[in-house]
């Protein structure tokens, strides 16, 4: 005769305790923290290069706008006028500039100013030089934009920026060559950008030539 077995009831597993909840907002304060100041010192180490790397690009661009001068000064603008001096605290790399540029003898020729707007994707930065006292351009680079390529993105070619030296503001973008010193033919397929380009150059050109032209008037090198 065989004996039945009986089972018992299964052995009830103890319930693991329950984390605290100010143990996971702790927890995930440290690792916030060990993740921000990560990025702040990857930023601190970075940064130095970052900003080097940026004013090497300036000072190309600042050649190239001014036909390669032998020199050129850095003027902040402050209380509304040019100065080669900022008080002391001030920091200058906040401060909007301008660029004289003289050749061999010492003579001006010509100052650099940088500016943007939205163009058709994100903003549009460039430099340019101008002859303050006619207005006339002697060059203009593009120093960034998210333009679509292979259309926006034409406004950085020697075929647009080439336009630009010897023009007189203000600029006036056209469709096809009408003989005006004025003329900019915009780009087909990239008529945004295009004209975007010459609306910062006017722009910035209504807002500049009169600080640069009293700049000169006080006097330069």
């Amino acid at each position: 005769m065989t004996t039945p077995h009986s089972h018992g009831a299964p052995a009830t597993l103890d319930a693991e305790p329950a984390v605290p909840s100010w143990r996971l907002l702790a927890t995930l304060g440290l690792a916030g923290a060990l993740a921000g100041g990560m990025i702040v010192t990857v930023y601190g180490m970075t940064r130095p290069r970052i900003e080097a790397h940026r004013a090497a690009l300036v000072e190309s661009a600042i050649r190239e706008v001014l036909k390669a001068p032998a020199r050129w000064d850095t003027l902040y603008l402050v209380d509304g006028a040019l100065t080669r001096e900022v008080a002391a605290g001030t920091d200058a790399r906040r401060l909007e500039r301008a660029y004289f540029g003289f050749d061999d003898a010492g003579a001006f020729v010509g100052a650099a100013v940088t500016a943007g707007e939205p163009g058709f994707s994100d903003v549009i930065s460039l430099i340019y030089g101008l002859e303050p006292t006619t207005g006339a351009l002697l060059g203009m680079k593009v120093l960034g934009h998210k333009e679509t390529p292979g259309l926006g993105d034409k406004i950085e070619q020697p075929a647009f920026t080439g336009q630009f030296d010897g023009l007189l503001t203000p600029l006036a973008g056209v469709k096809g060559s009408t003989g005006m010193p004025n003329d900019v033919q915009t780009i087909t397929g990239a008529t945004i950008s295009s004209r975007t380009v010459i609306k910062i150059i006017n722009n910035a050109t209504e807002r500049w030539q009169p600080l640069l032209q009293a700049y000169l008037r006080g006097g330069t090198e």
